[in-house]
Order: structure tokens, then C-alpha cells, then sequence
């Protein structure tokens, strides 16, 4: 099966590097982790990302630049809002998310 890249941003490091150990846990996922908007701008402007996680601390305006960025450039891949909480819901919305595509 196809690995997944999933896009993880959030300006929490350590909360990021949480969810980047709990997705990595899947070995069908791969993530990619971006602390703030640039280093998530960067990373779909490269391609091969398959979902966008916008996780917390990420400025609201960035976040809504972000989507409209994505869209244009990646239109296929979904945008997911993490909310917190343990790891099945993160792999919930993970998956919830693969499922739109």
C-alpha cells in the first residue's frame, strides 16, 4: 500500500512533535511537520502531501491563507482541524480525512 503524507502544522513544538511520533506510529503514514504557515506554504508548494492537519496555536489568518493556498495549488487534499485529546482521535480525524479524498 501507498504511504500517506500528512502535513501536520502547529505552532506548539512539542505538541507537534507529539503528533508527528503518533502518526509516524502508522506505518502507512509518513508525517511532515511544519511549526507556523511558511514551513506549511513551502511544503504543499512542493506537492505529495495527501492531508493537511492544522493543529492549535496557528494564527487565524494564516490558517485561512493556508486553505486558500492549498486549494489553489493542491486542490485534492483535505484539510483537517485537529482538536486535541488522545490518539484515536487523531487517527479519527486522520482517517475521516483520508476518506474525503
Amino acid at each position: 500500500m501507498e504511504k500517506k503524507y500528512i502535513l501536520a502544522v502547529c505552532a506548539h513544538r512539542d505538541i507537534l512533535q507529539t503528533i508527528a511520533r503518533l502518526i509516524e506510529n502508522n506505518p502507512e503514514w509518513v508525517c511532515v511537520a511544519a511549526p507556523g504557515y511558511d514551513e506549511a506554504r513551502d511544503h504543499l508548494a512542493t506537492g505529495g502531501i495527501d492531508l493537511v492537519l492544522l493543529g492549535s496555536g496557528i494564527d487565524p489568518a494564516h490558517e485561512q491563507s493556508l486553505t486558500i493556498f492549498c486549494r489553489e495549488h493542491q486542490p485534492p487534499v483535505a484539510i483537517v482541524q485537529h482538536f486535541g485529546g488522545g490518539s484515536g482521535l487523531l487517527f479519527a480525524e486522520i482517517y475521516g480525512g483520508l476518506d474525503q479524498k
